[in-house]
């Protein structure tokens, strides 16, 4: 090739910049490497001496992640169990198919030998980071960086230096476990601020469940962001702003992007919260996957995690409890000891009443598990259902708002309140003929109590001329009985604030008045006249002493059979009969019955 301009041989003497090796020291990792894969007590001295960000190569690191995970379990350890634990992870391919893996753990050394090649690699390591931080410093000062950035960032790398001498090298990480009892018993936990929502504290970890209509993403970027601006939210009062890191492995940027706009965000009105979309990894009950949020933690500096949903960031079975323990392990107990709080968004299982899907074991390390409910009409439930602390309120009654613009949602007019009875008749979804508000507003108005049931709801709506099916009216039934719950000063006070009584027509309930009855009342609660109230038949004249000492019976408080004198129940009480089904003339023992062979028998047939 003449041409071409041809380039003078390389003296490996001249730093060209192009070919020139960070420091570090493989000879010294590939010893260190291959014997932790062997012995927990060589891994335990080097993981005093060095991390895996110590580790100059990434196929290095991989192994020494699956190494720490297996000797976390508690499992003796081995170059096969390495590569099969690799294998499953589907990074086989990441150490040249397997073959590295035998070829450093092929020859180890002694465990007693390991600390000080783990000396070697930590001291390499400490010189490759001088060596990155003045690389640095030299491109800001290309970008024409003044006085104040340069300080700024030979600051930061001092920072770092201080906190690695201090957390990942000799026992210090360890002592600084130990409780300082003076500071301990000074503090006052029971006063620490609930982070925006109140919902949980500075460091807690929840867990938000819901089925997939609830709308928990909705629910909880809405949250987070506000908590990010140091807004306000569900009412409480606004707060500094918190630095947040957002995982989603669950929704599509063009959703998200939807969703932040129709809260009000921007691109200049994002506040602290880092959002990490489908990001790449590795499962966080895995050691290898908590060490790679660990690091993102740190490059972020977020003070809480959301993980959206978890189940997309897990790679055992959700039925194994082995699953939940090590993600607790690996993930969320460095999350913990740091104080950095964490969410984890989970969906229902099959049975709803027993919480998130999966082993019970994944409620055994949060401090709060918190259940969403969507109760139609744009109108929300949040029950808390586990707690270790007790702090802060137990359930929330919730309104999502919103606004279409066309095809899109308008811009800032998604929000999620705290749900006001006072206004809420008079304003929102209320004011739409036909919604579940608008119902739930008319029987207000009515002055239907909070607890009334279907029966008598839907006889009021008949009477307003109001049309509502069947799944509305339990709907509507259930959003106001939700109110009676929560609020019980609503309940009006001829009834017991007991929000679930379970009444029957004809039986003594337990919201019956708490006065008196009124002359011609027809039904426990009810004034004489209320539409869909079927009338009490009269009840017979108790019989008086036979002046032989015995008592005159007291007044039923039931209507009772003319025949056999027991309580009336049931539809022969709804139907105005006067029998009971066993003495009815056409059908039981009526004494004007003419008796026949087949009559116990065609009594218990009837029955």
């Amino acid at each position: 090739m003449t041409n071409v301009r041809q380039l003078p041989p390389h003296d490996a003497a001249v730093d060209d910049g192009l070919t020139r090796t960070p420091p570090c020291d493989l000879e010294a990792e590939e010893y260190v490497i291959g014997v932790v894969m062997h012995s927990k007590q060589a891994y335990d001295e080097c993981s005093l001496l060095i991390t895996r960000e110590d580790l100059y190569k990434p196929q290095h690191q991989l192994i020494w992640d699956t190494a720490a995970g297996i000797h976390a379990t508690g499992q003796q350890s081995h170059p096969a169990l390495v590569r099969a634990e690799i294998e499953k992870q589907g990074q086989l391919h990441r150490v040249d198919g397997g073959s590295l893996i035998y070829k450093l753990g092929g020859t180890p050394i002694s465990p007693m030998m390991a600390a000080a090649f783990a000396e070697r690699v930590a001291e390499t390591a400490r010189q490759r980071r001088y060596d990155e931080h003045s690389t640095r410093l030299k491109q800001a000062i290309d970008q024409k960086a003044d006085g104040d950035d340069l300080a700024a960032l030979v600051a930061e790398f001092q920072q770092g230096e201080a906190l690695r001498e201090n957390t990942g090298r000799g026992p210090a990480h360890l002592v600084a476990s130990l409780l300082n009892w003076d500071a301990f018993f000074t503090t006052d936990f029971g006063a620490i601020q609930l982070l925006p929502g109140k919902l949980m504290g500075p460091g807690q970890q929840i867990t938000l469940v819901g089925d997939g209509k609830a709308g928990k993403s909705l629910f909880a970027q809405e949250w987070m962001w506000r908590m990010a601006t140091g807004q306000s939210f569900l009412g409480d009062t606004p707060q500094d702003p918190v630095r947040i890191l957002y995982l989603d492995a669950e929704n599509g940027q063009e959703q998200v992007q939807e969703r932040f706009l129709s809260f009000g965000a921007g691109p200049r009105h994002m506040g602290e919260l880092r959002y990490a979309s489908f990001p790449p990894i590795r499962p966080l009950d895995t050691a290898g996957g908590g060490a790679d949020l660990i690091a993102l933690v740190k490059a972020t500096g977020a003070q809480l995690v959301v993980i959206d949903t978890v189940s997309r960031f897990i790679g055992g079975p959700e039925n194994d409890a082995d699953t939940w323990l090590s993600l607790y392990r690996h993930t969320l107990l460095p999350l913990k000891r740091d104080r950095i709080a964490s969410v984890r968004l989970d969906h229902f299982g099959k049975d709803k009443d027993r919480g998130g899907r999966g082993s019970s074991a994944k409620t055994q390390d949060v401090d709060h598990v918190w259940e969403l409910g969507y109760q139609g009409g744009g109108t929300l439930t949040l029950k808390r259902t586990h707690t270790r602390t007790g702090i802060g309120p137990d359930d929330f009654v919730l309104l999502r708002q919103s606004r279409r613009d066309g095809d899109h949602w308008a811009l800032g007019g998604t929000r999620h309140v705290l749900m006001t009875y006072e206004t809420e008749p008079v304003s929102g979804m209320a004011t739409i003929p036909g919604t579940d508000e608008y119902i739930a507003a008319a029987l207000d108005r009515a002055g239907v109590p909070l607890d009334a049931g279907n029966r008598v709801v839907k006889a009021k709506l008949a009477d307003l001329q109001i049309a509502a099916g069947s799944d509305k009216v339990s709907r509507v039934v259930k959003m106001r009985q939700n109110r009676a719950k929560t609020d019980p000063v609503d309940v009006p006070p001829q009834r017991s604030p007991d929000p679930f009584p379970e009444t029957f027509p004809g039986n003594v309930p337990r919201n019956a008045s708490q006065e008196h009855n009124g002359a011609g009342q027809t039904f426990p609660g009810n004034t004489e006249g209320t539409p869909g109230t079927p009338p009490v038949p009269p009840v017979p004249p108790s019989k008086g002493g036979t002046g032989s000492g015995t008592q005159e019976q007291p007044q039923p408080q039931q209507p009772l059979c003319t025949v056999c004198r027991k309580p009336l129940h049931g539809y022969r009480l709804e139907r105005q009969y006067d029998t009971c089904l066993a003495c009815d003339p056409t059908t039981g023992s009526h004494p004007d019955r003419p008796a026949h062979p087949n009559a116990e028998d065609e009594h218990h047939g009837a029955a």
